[in-house]
């Protein structure tokens, strides 16, 4: 298949996913063609049958604002028709499936082209329900051929919130376990914590959804009870005041702000513990990352989490804010080495079997026929 793939080509997890896919489709043999405004950052390397196509954005003074909907659709009409694509996949609703459907009204009757959205999630938690966006996204769902969500609980939100009558299949985030498993490395986990403490880790964006403050009191009660490092992967809004936090809390000398890694692999291996108290997390991939590397997550028990994490077996899970369980459930496990052993197994365990990117690619394959062929 020759397949177009649209995805904010930044550090979040849309990006993340869409570019491994499209890499993943590309080693089984498809033409894949990436359309964005920058080249995805996980694209970092040659891949046959994987193509780039930047989106060039012209000023001109009577705009105010960069029109950047019309020209992806612009865009996509240009690859599609030279390329001669069979299938655009437009992940995250705003603006990517509007302008995809603008791409497939402008080429209608000269190219037949069918259009898959996926939704990440904070298109549809978000951004899609400020009511002036409202009704777009609703269109832009409804006027897809086929939409995909990362959980069932983004599909049941979707279907909520937007009164939408229209089948959305689930297929999950993945990851590559042969990337992400366990590496051993003395050298690195002597450098993070070099009197042997415990490793508890974060990575995020630092939004205010992500709950960073609350990672940082948790911590603050566990390093009372067990010796321990807090590492904090990523960077964001809400990072300056997590700083001031934990110079508030004396905890300046215990947690080390890393801001954006590439090393995250050998990083999470060295790694006891991973933290998402997250108040909306409508997959939470990060949490993925770990389990494949044997980490053990604690969570909030939001969107698609009780879907990744099984509680009481690769790790734990409470309500949001509840600080002090939380920090209970890390005490015990991080105290309790058989326990921990068990709870590390059944995380690699849980990832390789429901979320290997081998297992959830073909879905994606089998999907795009199902389109081609209706």
């Amino acid at each position: 298949m020759k397949i177009g793939i649209t995805c904010y080509p930044t550090y979040g997890g849309s990006g993340v996913i869409a570019t491994e896919l499209g890499k993943a489709l590309a080693l089984r043999g498809h033409q894949v063609h990436f359309i964005s405004y920058a080249l995805p950052f996980r694209l970092n390397s040659f891949i046959e049958n994987v193509f780039f196509h930047e989106v060039e954005m012209s000023s001109y003074p009577l705009f105010e604002f960069p029109l950047y909907t019309l020209a992806l659709a612009s865009k996509m009409v240009e690859v599609a028709q030279y390329e001669h694509l069979d299938l655009l996949h437009v992940h995250y609703a705003i603006p990517h499936a509007s302008s995809a459907y603008l791409a497939k009204q402008m080429i209608n009757g000269k190219h037949k082209l069918k259009v898959t959205t996926t939704l990440h999630g904070t298109d549809i938690t978000l951004v899609g329900l400020e009511p002036s966006f409202l009704p777009l996204v609703k269109f832009s769902i409804e006027q897809s051929d086929s939409v995909t969500a990362v959980s069932r609980f983004l599909k049941e939100k979707t279907l909520t919130n937007y009164d939408i009558n229209k089948e959305i299949e689930v297929i999950p985030n993945f990851v590559d376990t042969q990337v992400f498993k366990p590496v051993k490395d003395d050298c690195i986990k002597k450098r993070l914590a070099s009197e042997g403490e415990k490793i508890i880790i974060h990575t995020s964006n630092f939004r205010v959804v992500k709950r960073v403050a609350d990672v940082i009191r948790i911590f603050d009660i566990i390093q009372k009870e067990v010796p321990s490092k807090l590492l904090l992967i990523g960077d964001g809004p809400d990072r300056s005041e997590c700083e001031r936090l934990a110079r508030q809390l004396g905890l300046h000398d215990k947690i080390k702000f890393l801001g954006k890694q590439e090393g995250l692999v050998e990083i999470l291996s060295c790694s006891d513990l991973f933290l998402i108290p997250s108040q909306s997390e409508s997959f939470g991939l990060a949490a993925l990352e770990a389990m494949a590397c044997g980490v053990p997550v604690i969570s909030s028990s939001v969107g698609g989490l009780p879907e990744l994490v099984k509680h009481n077996e690769s790790g734990f899970i409470a309500e949001i804010g509840d600080i002090d369980r939380m920090a209970k459930y890390a005490i015990d496990l991080l105290t309790n080495d058989r326990k921990y052993k068990i709870f590390s197994k059944n995380s690699r365990d849980r990832a390789v079997d429901l979320f290997d990117i081998s297992k959830v690619v073909p879905l994606y394959e089998a999907h795009y026929r199902k389109v081609l062929e209706s």
